[in-house]
């Protein structure tokens, strides 16, 4: 059943009666419902193009978030084969909001590490609704340590509203383990590329998005902090949650003109959530496109592009 957000809500209501007109012809084989049903969903149809032609950031948020956004492991499943999982970082535990392992993409040994944010109830609380904990960092420093030694690409799948804040995560080194998480994207020499698929929240976003090349689908989010977190400390009001989106330009669209990120992946009509295989084709696609345009530099040269790559921002569109 598809899951409406607040500003889809006369959309649901055409898609409701056009289903409702289908029950009952389903109920009824003499009912002849066709084209009334076929009228709806043309007028559903305009609805979708006019809703999401030109979202707001704060709309483009709440469809980042979206409950039935293909996650981490969706895309795995899709995209890659021979995916074998590696756990724990070989220290405190391991920790399910960041998956990875050694897989193979289009043929092609690589090491996938994402966060998974969980499909339902039971598995959001399992993955800690993608908010992971040092342990978590530390396995993914772990991941990379070895790809880097077994000269083997890396392909890191970015959703979460960021790292987890908790007591326990504190004083196990949060913000250590976030360090040494982006020192080591710095520091390995083969390709890294990464896309923000939802949510890029935070440092807990750039410790696995300090990559060659950065891409993002076209509803995601990357910013430093939450637009309700954001509103709370400027204004101490969560509620002006609109006005910070905007404010901290946390689209893609935003940041490909800032140059933080190096392409926008479309998004099928209504978001990714509505056709998600050909969303998770799309980002397919995009990894392929960035890992040959990485192909040919030596270690030393894409250790070179990356930091150079960071050293720049900032020096893009300023004026826009």
């Amino acid at each position: 059943m598809t899951q409406y957000l607040d500003f889809e809500k006369p959309l649901a209501e055409i898609e409701g009666k056009a289903e409702e007109l289908r029950a009952l012809a389903r109920a009824n084989a003499e009912m002849d419902v066709a084209e009334e049903a076929a009228a709806l969903d043309a007028k559903a149809a305009k609805l979708l193009d006019e809703l999401y032609k030109d979202l707001t950031p704060w709309r483009k948020c709440q469809v980042a978030r979206h409950p039935d956004r293909p996650h981490c492991r969706d895309y795995i499943e899709r995209l890659f084969t021979e995916y074998t999982p590696l756990a724990g970082d070989r220290n405190f535990a391991d920790d399910l909001a960041v998956m990875g392992g050694l897989a193979r993409f289009k043929d092609r040994p690589v090491m996938v590490i994402g966060h998974e944010k969980g499909s339902d109830t039971k598995s959001r609380i399992a993955h800690n609704f993608g908010m992971a904990r040092p342990e978590g960092y530390r396995k993914a420093v772990r991941l990379m340590e070895m790809a880097s030694r077994f000269g083997l690409p890396v392909v890191t799948l970015i959703d979460t509203a960021g790292a987890y804040p908790g007591k326990g995560a504190e004083e196990r080194g949060q913000s250590e383990a976030i360090a040494r998480s982006t020192e080591m994207c710095l520091k390995i020499g083969v390709p890294l590329v990464s896309v923000v698929i939802g949510e890029g929240g935070s440092g807990g976003a750039v410790a696995f998005a300090t990559a060659n090349r950065v891409a993002m689908l076209e509803h995601s989010i990357y910013s430093v902090i939450s637009p309700e977190g954001c509103a709370s400390i400027l204004w101490k009001n969560a509620e002006k949650m609109r006005e910070a989106a905007v404010a901290l330009r946390l689209t893609a669209q935003d940041l490909l003109k800032l140059g933080v990120i190096d392409r926008v992946i479309a998004e099928p009509r209504g978001g990714a959530h509505r056709d998600k295989r050909k969303a998770m084709d799309a980002v397919g696609d995009a990894i392929t496109a960035m890992l040959k345009d990485l192909d040919g530099k030596d270690g030393t040269a894409l250790i070179k592009d990356r930091r150079q790559k960071f050293l720049d921002l900032g020096t893009k569109g300023l004026a826009a």
